[in-house]
């Protein structure tokens, strides 16, 4: 499994070395104003591409416990930008605690454990439950409702979502054993993959936008251009899965529509909220949040999928 990892993580960089290639001679190409902000943001984008490439190869070569440890503090971080930008009170603040003091570490340290069912249940029974609770407790009952729903919502996107993709390493799979980190490279690569392509058709052939007032950037065009090459890639990948082609060709489409309804859905709470990104912590990308909204839809879906059509 190593050598193939090495192989793939191998054609990624080699991917990203011409995309640098491309950007640097279209910066010098620029004229107009506007060219030369588009490159730049393009170019902003494959510089934070190489940091993220280079962090997940460490975490995937290094073995499993780093890269759970990897996505634990890349749900930290993503719960924190939800909660920074979601307004709370002062009577909120045990839920808050215990949301990235509790909940956090013990979601993934049930994945590093191996335990599947108590891991799928943690946050959406027990945190459900409790959360609402230690607010109640406090005492104030003004827009109540809405409180808890932020600190449930934001616990559930970024620590309960986002695990279901390291929680890939945890599925028996039968003449597949010790290759799980091959399932958790198909799905990071197509969905982000996908999220590329989309804003490299939209930029090129968009016309008609899919929701104008939540994503201005996300057009028909690019949706549809963008998810066909990155099924196609999802596609072309089978032969590292327990997948035929056909099957990874539709679990790649899986992958690709959840990915976008993640991100559809996120920059709707995002336009609710008046702001533009969850944060500014990736040069090129806005937030952590940002570049794992789709991980946040699609990981629980490929999960699911996989464990019930091809799991022990």
């Amino acid at each position: 499994m190593i050598e193939t990892l090495t192989i793939l993580l191998g054609g990624v960089a080699g991917l990203l070395a011409l995309a640098s290639l491309a950007g640097w001679l279209l910066a010098r190409r620029a004229s107009s104003e506007e060219a030369r902000a588009l490159v730049a943001n393009l170019n902003a984008r494959i510089r934070a591409w190489w940091a993220m490439v280079a962090i997940f190869a460490v975490a995937f070569l290094v073995g499993k416990t780093l890269t759970i440890a990897l996505f634990a503090l890349t749900s930290f971080y993503a719960l924190r930008e939800f909660l920074s930008i979601t307004p709370t009170r002062a009577e909120d603040h045990r839920a808050v605690a215990v949301s990235f003091y509790l909940f956090v570490p013990l979601q993934y340290w049930l994945i590093a454990d191996g335990w599947q069912t108590l891991f799928q249940i943690l946050i959406p029974v027990w945190a459900f439950l409790l959360l609402p609770v230690l607010a109640a407790i406090k005492g104030e009952t003004d827009d109540f409702l809405a409180r808890t729903a932020r600190i449930q919502w934001a616990l559930m996107l970024a620590v309960f979502c986002i695990s279901h993709a390291p929680a890939l390493l945890l599925l028996h799979i039968p003449g597949f054993e010790g290759r799980n980190f091959l399932l958790l490279f198909f799905l990071i690569a197509v969905v982000q993959l996908s999220d590329v392509l989309q804003y490299v058709f939209g930029k090129l052939l968009g016309r008609h936008q899919v929701a104008p007032r939540v994503s201005p950037a996300k057009t028909w065009e690019g949706l549809v251009g963008g998810g066909l090459a990155a099924t196609a890639v999802g596609a072309a990948l089978w032969w590292i899965t327990p997948f035929t082609p056909a099957e990874a060709g539709a679990l790649a489409f899986a992958i690709v529509a959840s990915g976008f309804a993640g991100g559809l859905v996120l920059s709707a709470v995002k336009r609710s909220l008046g702001a533009k990104d969850w944060g500014a912590m990736i040069e090129g990308h806005g937030g952590v949040l940002d570049r794992m909204d789709s991980v946040s839809f699609a990981a629980p879906v490929f999960f699911h999928l996989v464990n019930y059509f091809f799991a022990a």
